[in-house]
């Protein structure tokens, strides 16, 4: 006797209509009554062929889930992807991140450099010069294989404080582009407390992607972004140094990157300022990187605040995007990309996979938040990427290594979260983000409710997700 068992699945619904969210794979079915007749036989254990196979069309419905791997035979594994495997060797790069300089005009209390949570001391003030950066583009095209869109992202410090290595550097990166018949793009991260006309306009002139760092409004802004020596808030000057930018710079959508903290929990508002009355295309959100403690950091309470309020938001995207409109919500646009492309993450973001950080000294780091923090290091530019930890960090940082996630319903897009938080909070970049956990799960939740009210109300919105390319 041949037995059926269901797969790992979420099921969600909207109004009439009925899907199913496939875990590990991140596949979303869309379930007909054929198909959730013989789900719902198997929500209570497997079943024997015969008795799922009774009506005219079950045969068929058994065959197309088989096909997905929504049910599987017994003995049979439970939906194999060869995606989420440990690669066998370190995958080609496409994104290196260079620290243009590690020092910042600001003194933020919550930052990841020079804030509580810093991994080392403070290193004495370093820019990277054009010599290192050259040899990080070299490193990228080097390490890229076959990847022909790569993506060389500019960060700091405050990157503007560095602004002079960056013109040289993507002149050189596009020259070693056209001789390797491949394409680069550029991203820059800064506070905007250095912009000018003439910097802005050469973003624009070159289309560099721009995500500017503010945390709202004035009131909000001066709590915790205030320069180092003065302990003046910064609101009255990157305000309108924001404006000239986005009046200059209208061909690239520019985004506005918040971090929330206990202090400030107001997303509504921070989300009007920064769209409505700024101007931002879109705006992301980042509860603060923290260890437990901090009077800044954010406890259960906040997160369930958190949580309603991106709720709050969700329902006016839904509504914006059943026009036919976009509200510029960056977390969720972001999470619905993954669903509606079916990303099955092994790993919880490019780090050590397909990118690398860059300390202004040349020292690789796993990403920009590790770059220059000793243990974490991957080599350095001058003599290259050292394979073997790239390797022992795929092997440990790989989801089946997460024990604690093994039965989460989410693990496929999580995958246990930020490594650096992991580092800070528990001294161990690979262990799982559990204070968070059931935080995502019911942000993921919300987000295939989402994913399910466009599919019924306005399925056309959803083709920006189709290829999502560089602009």
């Amino acid at each position: 006797m041949t037995l059926v068992y269901a797969s790992e699945l979420k099921r969600f619904s909207a109004g009439e209509r009925k899907y199913a969210f496939l875990i590990p794979s991140s596949m979303v079915l869309e379930l007909d009554n054929e198909v959730r007749s013989i789900l719902d036989a198997l929500e209570d254990g497997p079943k024997p062929i015969e008795a799922l196979t009774t009506s005219p069309g079950a045969e068929g419905a058994l065959r197309e889930l088989a096909r997905v791997g929504a049910v599987h035979r017994d003995g049979a594994p439970d939906i194999p992807l060869t995606q989420l495997a440990t690669p066998p060797e370190p995958p080609p790069l496409s994104t290196i991140v260079l620290n243009v300089t590690n020092s910042c005009n600001l003194s933020c209390r919550y930052c990841y450099e020079y804030g509580e949570d810093r991994l080392e001391e403070p290193a004495p003030a370093q820019v990277m010069s054009v010599e290192t950066a050259r040899q990080s583009v070299d490193t990228l095209f080097a390490e890229s294989g076959r990847n022909d869109k790569l993506q060389i992202t500019f960060f700091g410090g405050e990157t503007l404080l560095n602004f002079k290595v960056i013109g040289p550097t993507v002149d050189y990166a596009r020259q070693r582009a056209r001789e390797e018949g491949k394409f680069v793009d550029f991203s820059l991260t800064t506070n905007a407390t250095l912009l000018t006309r003439k910097i802005s306009q050469w973003l624009a002139d070159n289309r560099i992607g721009v995500t500017v760092s503010i945390d709202g409004p004035k009131e909000i802004q001066d709590s915790m972004r205030v320069y180092g020596k003065t302990g003046m808030g910064s609101y009255d000057i990157v305000a309108p140094r924001i404006k000239e930018l986005l009046s200059i710079y209208t061909t690239r959508p520019i985004g506005a990157r918040v971090t929330l903290t206990s202090k400030v929990i107001d997303v509504p508002k921070i989300f009007h300022h920064l769209t409505e009355e700024m101007g931002f295309y879109e705006v992301g959100f980042a509860p603060v990187t923290s260890s437990t403690g901090l009077d800044y950091a954010i406890d259960g309470n906040g997160l369930d605040q958190l949580l309603e309020q991106f709720r709050a938001l969700g329902e006016r995207y839904v509504e914006a995007a059943l026009a036919g409109k976009y509200l510029g919500f960056a977390n969720l646009s972001d999470m619905l990309g993954e669903i509606h492309e079916g990303v099955a993450k092994a790993y919880p973001c490019g780090a050590g996979l397909g990118l690398l950080g860059v300390a202004p000294g040349g020292e690789i780091g796993l990403c920009h938040r590790f770059a220059g923090s000793g243990d974490h290091d991957f080599g350095h530019v001058k003599t290259g990427v050292d394979a073997s930890k790239r390797i022992e960090h795929l092997e440990r940082g790989h989801i089946d290594k997460r024990i604690d996630c093994s039965t989460c319903w989410v693990r496929s897009l999580c995958s246990g979260g930020c490594y650096h938080e992991a580092q800070v909070r528990y001294g161990d970049r690979f262990r799982p983000n559990l204070h968070y956990c059931d935080w995502i799960r019911e942000w993921t939740a919300m987000g295939l409710e989402v994913y399910a009210k466009l599919l019924d109300g306005n399925p056309e919105f959803l083709d920006r997700f189709d290829q999502r390319k560089v602009a």
